[in-house]
């Protein structure tokens, strides 16, 4: 079967942090893609806000270098669980992928998780073992984990054959060795071209093309991105797009796109085994197929694992709502949310009864927060409202996510880790001594257990601990207590401006949220209480003035620092009956039902209704 021999597709996959975007910008760098007086930022390919400043890849994105006579494409996808449905699509335009694994952490949980969708695409893989520079490395210890796991998850014998590069991204170094490096990154080009096969040639044959990205642009609207199976396309040819509901729709190619380092180059024609970029269709959607006018021949759609989460997002109808946000109303909001989707492909927004209320399901927490926090920097006003898991119905039976989570944790916090999590209905499968006062366990724990556990666990382990957990599979519902917040909230009973005379007089009652000087609205959440029960307080009290002078001396008092949430820290700590209010200044927690009275009828309701039952 003819091959075309000058281009290669490769994807890199690997756990969070164990330096796949850092390897990228190497690899970038030393294929002389980048003109030498070119300023090239470090995490090139992180080009959002987010993930500049956390640190992650969000979205999975491709670029290309040119390495001898070759051309080597390359997809940088994201380390995440909560974005697997990147992973999965992105697996479908590859013929091989570079699993990179840290020296010293070896297999965690999303290393499982991207390779076992790797291997179920029956994908050529190449091993990387990175951070080698790093003291506590371990590299031949880190290849026998992954060979077991390639055998765990049912690899063949031509996978278990694997490559294996020692490599410093950092240094721009790798080698065949562990004990020696090269001072480039040649070692991993030459693996790439010779293990990595090259694309079937067809381009004779009738062309077809599966979007599995998509991008907008001002003047040339949505752009679909996705590799050319077979056959070949130019720029102006008639074609036609097969929705996923299998409606057919004819247009005219406007603008190919082909990929150079970070540049989006405009190209004439392509063939088959080329990642391109399409231009010039309105309504494209992920997954779907484009092929010749007179040859409609679908691809099969893109499966991607369903979400396991979902929240609630409401139009804003706080007390303070539409003063931050500059799109606040239910169209716009929902206008913003379906084009996530189109997008998303593990995302699900369903409307509900109410016009202001819709139902957002995603792969977890930090996909549900991310998303929220683009809305509020895009400028949207909205609440939302606890995350909830979804529960299905398997053989007759109601059941519930479970995640596989892995722990580091140092030897003196065990005890405390494996109590909470035990509560949480977590079950430990797996203790082991890694040497150095580190310890690693692996628990299997209904996600529901999960959320809200990450402030809890950092403070259990003084910040040392290292919490990673992946879906693992659907279960019987747990019963009894799986996680939840213990403690009660402070809540205000006032409208008004927060001050130092009434937070201090409620210090002692729990935590505080709020600086002094804040507005506030009554039925707002201002700090955790020391109990598990609310406690409605004034912190807008003023101290009473007087015109006799007082006989002691004033002295000098000094207030508790404040616990100011963040938009993550915020969602976790979220009862049933409260929400979070987003905008683009701030994020307020607040009682569903703002009313004090009204609260407590309520709660008199529910338990006359318990009792009844």
């Amino acid at each position: 079967m003819k091959k075309r021999l000058d281009i290669r597709n490769i994807a890199i996959i690997a756990h969070v942090d164990h330096g796949k975007t850092t390897l990228v910008d190497e690899l970038l760098k030393q294929s002389g893609t980048f003109r030498e007086n070119e300023q090239v930022n470090e995490r090139a390919m992180d080009n959002n806000d987010i993930e500049k400043e956390r640190g992650i890849t969000i979205l999975a994105k491709n670029t290309a270098v040119n390495y001898e006579d070759k051309r080597i494409n390359i997809m940088d996808t994201p380390g995440h669980a909560d974005f697997g449905g990147e992973v999965e699509r992105i697996l479908k335009m590859v013929d091989g992928v570079l699993l990179v694994v840290d020296a010293y952490e070896g297999c965690m949980p999303q290393t499982r998780f991207v390779l076992k969708k790797a291997l179920e695409q029956k994908l050529t893989p190449v091993v990387v073992v990175n951070k080698i520079d790093r003291p506590a490395a371990r590299p031949e210890e880190v290849v026998d984990e992954v060979l077991d796991l390639f055998i765990e998850l049912g690899a063949d014998e031509q996978q278990l054959d694997f490559p294996v590069v020692y490599a410093s991204a950092i240094n721009g170094t790798a080698s065949e060795t562990p004990d020696q490096t090269d001072g480039t990154m040649k070692v991993i080009f030459d693996t790439i071209i010779e293990s990595v096969p090259a694309p079937i040639d067809n381009s004779e044959e009738p062309f077809q093309f599966q979007v599995t990205m998509l991008d907008y642009n001002d003047y040339l609207g949505r752009i679909g991105i996705g590799r050319v199976f077979r056959g070949t396309i130019r720029k102006g040819d008639q074609a036609a797009v097969i929705h996923r509901d299998g409606s057919v729709k004819k247009f005219r190619v406007s603008k190919l796109f082909g990929y150079l380092g970070l540049k989006r180059l405009e190209i004439e024609e392509a063939k088959a085994g080329d990642l391109i970029a399409i231009a010039g269709i309105e309504d494209i959607n992920v997954g779907e197929t484009i092929c010749p006018v007179d040859n409609i021949d679908p691809m099969e759609l893109v499966r991607i694992d369903e979400p396991t989460l979902q929240m609630t997002f409401l139009v804003n109808n706080s007390p303070f709502a539409g003063r931050e946000g500059q799109y606040v109303t239910s169209r716009k909001i929902e206008a913003r949310l379906m084009t996530q989707v189109e997008s998303d492909v593990s995302l699900r927004v369903e409307n509900t009864s109410s016009p202001d209320v819709w139902t957002v399901s995603g792969r977890g927490e930090l996909h549900l927060s991310i998303l929220i926090e683009n809305l509020r920097r895009e400028g949207f006003e909205l609440q939302v409202s606890k995350p909830e898991v979804i529960i299905r119905e398997v053989d007759g039976k109601a059941c519930e996510p479970y995640e596989a989570t892995q722990i580091d944790v140092p030897e003196e916090y065990t005890g405390a880790v494996m109590e909470s999590l035990g509560a949480r209905k977590g079950e430990m499968l797996n203790m082991v001594n890694k040497g150095e006062g580190q310890v690693r366990l692996d628990f299997l724990i209904p996600s529901r257990g999960l959320i809200g556990y990450t402030t809890e666990f950092m403070a259990q382990t003084k910040g040392y601990g290292i919490i990673n957990h992946t879906f693992d599979s659907y279960q019987p519902v747990a019963t009894g207590y799986v996680g939840g917040r213990r403690q009660g909230a402070l809540v205000s009973m006032e409208n008004g401006k927060t001050t130092p005379y009434g937070m201090m007089g409620v210090e002692d009652r729990g935590m505080l949220f709020l600086e002094p000087g804040v507005e506030i609205y009554e039925g707002m959440i201002v700090g955790e209480h020391n109990r598990d029960s609310d406690l409605t307080v004034n912190i807008t009290k003023m101290k009473q003035q007087t015109n006799v002078r007082s006989a002691n001396k004033d002295f000098t008092v000094t207030m508790k620092k404040p616990k100011i949430l963040s938009l993550e820290e915020a969602l976790e700590f979220l009862n049933d009956d409260e929400y979070c209010e987003v905008t683009p200044e701030s994020i307020r927690l607040r009682k569903k039902v703002l009313d004090k009275s009204s609260r407590e009828r309520d709660e008199k309701r529910k338990k006359l209704t318990v009792k009844t039952n």
